[in-house]
């Protein structure tokens, strides 16, 4: 016969499971300001995106397993465009999104078929004035809590969180929000650190952008301007098992000029063909012969 598990220690086990793997991750930071709501995490990809848009007034952010997020992300797209098409544009509501998660999250969690979503997901949307915007928080069990100003999620989030309780303002502008959220990332509690501009993932909802569409994804051009004069950058040393895109563990090769065997650095001659001593030779051009384009 199978061993037997209480229905309160599977639950344990499956939560201990999901929180393990969301913590290994690099923190998000959801942090609301004059113009709208604004979102920043560390994130050394430039081609995996932890946060982005869902519908017009509508973003989404996530720390934890890129494949399982990335997947709420499509699904979320999908039921935003069909409900504003099937019925309005205004019927598109980040509570109703939140909602579909909450129970996605929560069937998924509760089921012995497979395993706890390792995610934590942020709904943002923005209204017509600053007390309207919203901002919910959804954990890999399906439960769901409205926060208010700021909101940190992954990584560190206690010390992040202590970070900003500490400094947050009312109404502050896009540059003072994105500074905060900025140094909050990179405060720890042995000794603060300056983030590279190119590590750094920045995107807002702004009420006060002309077109329907408000999310807008910060380059680094413009994030070197509002953040110029932070002194000497430090970049994060990789975190083991990291689950997030920029991750040491994400299988990228990074190349390194100075090892005699690593055959992508341009510094390096080829090895010689072990057979006959001489370097490899390139294939034939496939125009030489005629051949098709593969």
């Amino acid at each position: 016969m199978p061993f037997y598990v209480s229905p309160e220690q599977l639950m344990k086990d499956r939560a201990d499971f999901a929180r393990k793997g969301i913590a290994r991750g690099r923190s998000v930071v959801a942090v609301q300001y004059a113009d709208g709501i604004l979102f920043a995490s560390e994130n050394p990809s430039q081609a995996l995106h932890k946060v982005s848009e869902i519908y017009d007034r509508i973003a989404f952010a996530a720390v934890g397993r890129y494949n399982e997020f990335e997947n709420l992300r499509i699904a979320g797209v999908r039921l935003a465009d069909m409900r504003g098409y099937a019925y309005d544009r205004r019927d598109v509501t980040g509570r109703g999104l939140a909602n579909a998660y909450a129970q996605t999250l929560g069937t998924i969690f509760s089921s012995g078929g497979e395993k706890p979503y390792e995610v934590e997901i942020f709904v943002g949307e923005i209204g017509d004035a600053p007390e309207e915007d919203q901002i919910f928080r959804l954990t890999y069990d399906g439960q769901v809590a409205d926060v208010h100003q700021y909101a940190v999620m992954g990584g560190a989030a206690d010390s992040v969180s202590a970070y900003l309780k500490e400094r947050y303002a009312a109404g502050a502008s896009l540059e003072g929000a994105l500074r905060l959220a900025v140094g909050a990332l990179g405060h720890t509690d042995a000794e603060d650190r300056v983030i590279p501009v190119r590590d750094l993932e920045v995107a807002v909802l702004d009420r006060t952008r002309t077109r329907p569409r408000k999310f807008l994804r910060l380059m680094p051009s413009r994030l070197e301007t509002l953040l110029g004069g932070r002194g000497p950058e430090v970049a994060s040393p990789p975190a083991p098992g990291d689950t997030d895109p920029g991750a040491a563990s994400s299988g990228v090769r990074v190349d390194n000029p100075a090892d005699p065997t690593d055959q992508t650095s341009g510094h390096i001659a080829p090895l010689e063909d072990p057979v006959t001593g001489e370097p490899p030779v390139a294939p034939p051009d496939a125009g030489s012969d005629g051949g098709r384009p593969l």
